[in-house]
């Protein structure tokens, strides 16, 4: 899930460079969502692990 994101940020800049604004802001869009979801999938996961050890 963070190389997607890294992936469309990554891809966001080089549109950005090359003038594609649109292409640009749907790209970094993307990769916010997907690190945002990254994120919180990370973070429930070190909730629900630490809970099944006890």
């Amino acid at each position: 899930m963070l190389s997607w994101a890294l992936l469309f940020f990554i891809v966001a800049v080089i549109a950005a460079i090359f003038g594609f604004g649109g292409v640009a802001g749907t790209a970094a869009s993307i990769a916010q969502l997907l690190f945002v979801i990254f994120l919180v999938l990370f973070v429930a996961s070190l909730l629900f692990g630490r809970r099944i050890l006890r």
